[in-house]
């Protein structure tokens, strides 16, 4: 290639021109999508690339200015049937949450006042009363994740002292957020005991010494040992905690406030029981089986959530108003009866939506299918799962539909181009769509978009 290849490109602002003719796009974009596309056709001329017209050239770079112009946010259609998946935001919000997003967004809110003095106030005040109210914990304050709950729980409370802990509860979470990572962080240190599948409570007690600051229970919310087990109830270290005058805190993870039971799930543990049963501070998840905005609630006796409130790290790791404003109207629907909470509640009419009612919305994406020939499409049975670390053990019956075609890799990246994007998954050989993370609104829409990416590719 001779340098009059390079030559005849076009300048920067030659495109920028052309690009402005093509739509409304942000000047500050518009340049920068220039900039990109005449740098990535220099180096593929440099590599012995054929070049490219004028014209194909403003193309690439009008679609890369519009792409950097739209949100990189956008809506998922979600057919995995994960239902808290953490790659599209986890929980959906209930309506009453996302009104009061709506509400606080649009201008000044009491975020930080006390109304009745006109001084400053506590931001924790507008969810903390609910949370004592569904935990009966004398305490609460809320940070941005569990991760950061175990972090400034540890920092305030074992600084510079040993913390036990059973080796089989040294878990790892998604993102590499590890027990032993996050203990090393806090300034704590951290003092195994027992083996991975068997911990007794002679491993603690034989473990307290000087510097112990307090014990450990964290619970494994996404994975499980079975066989030949055992670990300390709660209430039998929580005795010999107070018999040492050590506090014993209780990571949860998911954290429920609701008997998962009521929804044909395995029973986990609740916040409220581990308060019930001594703990002195518990922490868990704002948006796993909770299903709010991003948060980490920290709850227990008041002279500790207090000393927790007060550490330099809470003011880091402290909530913005939107997330106190979707918290606050989330809790509420805790505090009425499980019709209440399956009805309002997104994730909790999800796991307790009938199966008939699933099906019905598989035989309805199943009849708007407009296939290629070289397609077939069924309605088969499906496994959903709660996902995020949640009840990994725990299989909730669904139906999909699932589409053979001749290439389902292929059209699983087709759909997840779309817009809404569209996620499934692949098993046997096919493109599986669950319905059970499927909204009723959503079924039209994903018939067309699968319909139209099917053909695009094989009509």
């Amino acid at each position: 290639m001779g340098a009059d290849e390079l030559q005849k490109l076009p300048s920067i602002s030659r495109l920028l021109e052309l690009v402005g003719e093509a739509g409304p796009f942000p000047h500050v974009l518009s340049r920068m999508a220039c900039r990109s596309v005449v740098e990535s056709e220099r180096r593929r001329l440099l590599a012995g690339g054929e070049a490219k017209p004028e014209a194909e050239l403003v193309l690439l770079a009008a679609s890369e200015a519009g792409r950097l112009s739209s949100s990189s946010l956008f809506e998922v259609i979600n057919a995995t049937g994960i239902i808290l998946h953490t790659a599209f935001g986890r929980a959906c919000l209930p309506a009453a949450a996302r009104a009061a997003l709506a509400s606080v967004a649009e201008g000044y809110c009491s975020l930080q006042w006390d109304q009745e003095t006109g001084s400053r106030g506590e931001r924790d005040s507008h969810v903390e009363w609910m949370v004592r109210e569904l935990t009966g914990a004398e305490a609460a304050t809320i940070v941005n994740n569990n991760s950061g709950a175990t972090l400034l729980m540890l920092a305030a409370l074992a600084r510079g002292g040993e913390v036990v802990v059973s080796r089989g509860q040294l878990v790892e979470i998604g993102g590499s957020f590890r027990i032993p990572d996050v203990m090393r962080q806090s300034g704590a240190v951290m003092r195994e005991v027992g083996c991975t599948n068997r911990t007794h409570l002679k491993d603690y007690r034989s473990a307290i010494g000087p510097q112990t600051a307090a014990l450990l229970r964290v619970h494994p919310s996404n994975y499980r040992i079975r066989g030949f087990t055992s670990e300390v109830p709660l209430p039998d270290l929580v005795a010999l905690g107070r018999e040492h005058g050590i506090p014993v805190l209780d990571d949860l993870g998911a954290g429920a406030l609701a008997d998962l039971s009521l929804f044909g799930l395995p029973t986990e543990p609740t916040v409220a029981r581990s308060i019930e049963e001594g703990a002195s501070v518990v922490c868990f998840s704002g948006d796993k089986l909770i299903g709010g905005p991003q948060a980490g609630v920290i709850v227990g006796s008041r002279d500790l959530v207090d000393r927790i409130r007060k550490h330099p790290l809470a003011r880091a790791l402290r909530v913005c108003k939107l997330t106190l404003a979707a918290m606050e109207a989330t809790l509420k629907l805790f505090l009425e009866d499980e019709q209440s909470l399956r009805a309002n509640h997104p994730l909790y009419a999800m796991l307790g939506e009938p199966h008939e009612e699933v099906r019905a919305r598989a035989e309805a994406l199943l009849g708007g299918l407009a296939l290629p020939d070289c397609c077939t499409a069924a309605v088969v049975p499906s496994d959903s799962y709660m996902g995020s670390g949640s009840l990994p053990d725990s299989a909730l019956p669904s139906w999909a539909v699932s589409i053979r075609c001749p290439g389902p890799d292929e059209l699983a990246a087709a759909l997840r181009s779309s817009r809404p994007a569209v996620s499934g998954r692949i098993e046997d050989d096919a493109l599986v769509l669950d319905m059970r993370t499927v909204f009723e609104r959503q079924v039209a829409p994903l018939a067309k978009i699968v319909a139209s990416a099917a053909s695009a590719l094989w009509a």
